[in-house]
């Protein structure tokens, strides 16, 4: 027993005495400035061993040893000289992760429950000075598309705030980019599509009036992608009350009000954005297809001739009027009786209808799902029977098709 005992001695001195060489080495390396790498790499692999997790002078030693790797590359950039600048920014990242590491061991009780604070002043005072460049760097990444990258240097420079690290910068109450960086943490994590990631600083992206309207169209998206059909109908009123003129808000709301059959509220949304902009093609484009839908036929010819009269070029303008009074002379069909007694004005509307769809139909030659049944109809209720025949057999080669 004491011989085995004698060997765990033994063994714990030898472990004990490599492991403070290895730690020398690595304060030699940093001292001279010469390989860093491997000198952060030793002390990762110590703290790799659970027995070292607490151990204070491989901590320092792995945050000085990421600091010198920082300050080489720095001077670089100092000097003007050539480095890597992917390096450098995620350098900046481990470095403050090292001595956040760092700090969060020197604020441990001792056995007797005491807090002495060893390092924490000096460290805190050192990294103040280069905090922005966590910033810079997710602005770096997010050029580069490494959405990744760009949002674990954005998450940093936030952190830093509820770090006890910086409980004295009050970074918190200060910082005027934080907004900013906020929003590109929303911004990197809808592309990472990370609901969690990219919501985690979303009240305080919201607060930066540059990036709000962009924030509020993100924030949608994440609720569609989430199914919260609730928020994301929320957030769409949001962003089109403050930006009326917002195509991003006012389509969407748009498209969940006409898709869910809701056509009173995407009737308001309309007319509260034509308060706004009275002339604007797409909110008179889409008043007449709400109009349209509700069977306002005539109220969708009204505002069809008003865009017409501005814009000439949009297919779907004239589908929207020559469906219309199809539909108008369709509704005085519905029996025999209406049919006999409105005959003058059934033939009138088919009439009214027939320009309006043969121009869609050249305008959109490959729509044939849309004008051709239209037109077979017209040709038909106005014996046009050459016109009818080459309809006709257009609708029979797309059913054959099809």
């Amino acid at each position: 027993m004491r011989q085995l005992f004698l060997f765990f001695a033994i063994l714990t001195s030898i472990i004990s005495f490599a492991q403070k060489k290895e730690i020398n080495q690595a304060r030699s390396d940093i001292k001279s400035r010469s390989n860093l790498e491997q000198a952060e790499s030793s002390m990762r692999n110590l703290l790799n061993d659970s027995v070292n997790r607490q151990n204070i002078k491989i901590y320092e030693t792995l945050a000085d040893a990421v600091r010198a790797q920082y300050e080489v590359a720095n001077e670089k950039l100092y000097l003007k000289e050539q480095y890597d600048t992917v390096s450098f920014f995620n350098t900046t990242y481990r470095m403050f992760l090292a001595y956040e590491s760092l700090d969060s061991i020197d604020a441990l009780p001792d056995k007797k429950g005491r807090i002495k604070l060893n390092y924490r002043k000096k460290n805190s005072v050192y990294l103040d000075k280069y905090r922005r460049n966590l910033y810079n760097g997710g602005l770096f990444f997010i050029h580069k598309k490494d959405y990744s990258s760009a949002y674990s240097l954005m998450d940093s420079y936030l952190d830093c705030a509820k770090q006890p690290l910086f409980t004295e910068n009050k970074y918190a109450n200060d910082d005027y980019i934080a907004s900013s960086a906020a929003f590109w943490t929303l911004f990197a994590g809808y592309k990472l599509n990370k609901s969690d990631s990219a919501l985690k600083y979303v009240d305080l992206a919201l607060t930066n009036k540059h990036y709000r309207s962009r924030a509020l169209q993100y924030l949608s998206e994440i609720y569609l992608i989430n199914k919260d059909t609730v928020n994301y109908v929320k957030t769409l009123h949001i962003g089109f009350t403050e930006n009326k003129k917002s195509k991003y808000f006012f389509l969407r709301l748009m498209d969940y009000y006409n898709e869910s059959n809701q056509l009173d509220s995407a009737m308001s949304i309309v007319d509260t954005a034509l308060t706004n902009d009275k002339e604007n093609i797409l909110f008179l484009f889409a008043k007449s297809n709400i109009l349209l839908n509700m069977g306002k036929y005539s109220d969708c010819i009204v505002i069809c001739d008003t865009i017409i009269n501005k814009n000439n070029k949009l297919p779907d303008v004239y589908y929207n009027a020559g469906v219309s009074y199809i539909n108008l002379a369709v509704s005085l069909e519905k029996n025999l009786t209406s049919k006999r007694k409105n005959r003058t004005q059934i033939i009138s509307y088919y009439k009214k209808s027939l320009p309006y769809m043969e121009q869609y139909k050249e305008m959109r030659p490959e729509d044939k799902e849309k004008w051709a049944p239209s037109l077979y109809n017209i040709y038909l209720k106005l014996n046009m029977g050459k016109q009818f025949d080459e309809m006709n057999a257009i609708l029979q080669d797309l059913y054959k098709n099809n």
